[in-house]
């Protein structure tokens, strides 16, 4: 854990010293917001309230954060595979530290240059009409829910960047397969409003569990809302939690693995 804490404190600086990268990072998911709530906003029925351009708001809020907190996968990703490539990883192999605790430090860069994100676009989604209607203690719990998906999906971006040969592909890849994991949910619009052999695809989708836990969490949901009947929809807090626990087991173990035969 130690080796780790350096590790993460070594990409926060780097981080820190490149503010553009942390800037762009912002600047995407608060698009999202803009365009989404005033483009789609009032144009897409809303279980339980209609065409309602404010309830779109609320209910959109939770697919853009947990969009956002997927998006991290490419830029660990990418970090990974540039250290690679410049022959840093070669340098740290040099020193008496845990093999593991180069890829997790990263992962800890990440997720807290991910909470930076999430407290941006909180305040972004105030602006635009977004509240939490039920209480701090909850609101805390649904970041909380988010930081642990988000977490969890970082560590498939470090197998990604490990797996690659340049930081542009890590970035490609990094990409390229979540814009279907989040619009074969209900980021975006209901899975009620979507044809039949679809709905349980995207009902089982990790990334529908922790939208619509996050949309509980904070009171976002309409008071005539009925999940729809699978396990996920039914329990989506512990789906949510359990989804991301067998994500970083599986990628954490895996990209380990990569990374002692990549330098070994």
């Amino acid at each position: 854990m130690r080796d780790s804490l350096v590790v993460a404190r070594r990409n926060l600086l780097r981080m820190m010293r490149i503010p553009e990268v942390v800037v762009f990072g912002l600047i995407q998911p608060i698009m999202f917001v803009v365009l989404f709530a005033y483009v789609f906003g009032g144009s897409i029925n809303i279980p339980g309230a209609g065409l309602d351009a404010d309830a779109y708001r609320e209910f959109l809020m939770g697919g853009i954060f947990a969009q956002t907190v997927t998006f991290a996968t490419a830029g660990a990703g990418a970090g990974i595979a540039e250290d690679m490539q410049k022959g840093i990883i070669d340098r740290f192999r040099s020193l008496p530290m845990a093999r593991g605790a180069v890829l997790t430090g990263r992962t800890f860069a990440d997720l807290a240059q991910t909470a930076v994100t999430l407290l941006v676009l909180a305040i972004v989604a105030f602006l635009v009409g977004w509240r939490v209607h039920d209480g701090v203690l909850n609101a805390l719990a649904a970041f909380a829910l988010l930081l642990l998906f988000g977490y969890a999906f970082t560590w498939i971006g470090a197998l990604i960047g490990l797996s690659v040969r340049s930081p542009e592909a890590a970035t490609s890849g990094g990409l390229v397969w979540l814009f279907p994991l989040t619009f074969i949910s209900n980021a975006f619009v209901p899975t009620e409003n979507m044809p039949g052999w679809l709905q349980p695809v995207a009902e089982w989708n990790p990334f529908s569990a922790t939208v619509l836990a996050v949309r509980e969490l904070f009171g976002n949901m309409p008071a005539d809302y009925q999940a729809p009947d699978s396990w996920p929809m039914q329990n989506p807090e512990l789906a949510s939690a359990i989804f991301s626990l067998i994500v970083i087991a599986i990628f954490r173990t895996l990209a380990v693995r990569k990374y002692k035969r990549a330098t070994g």
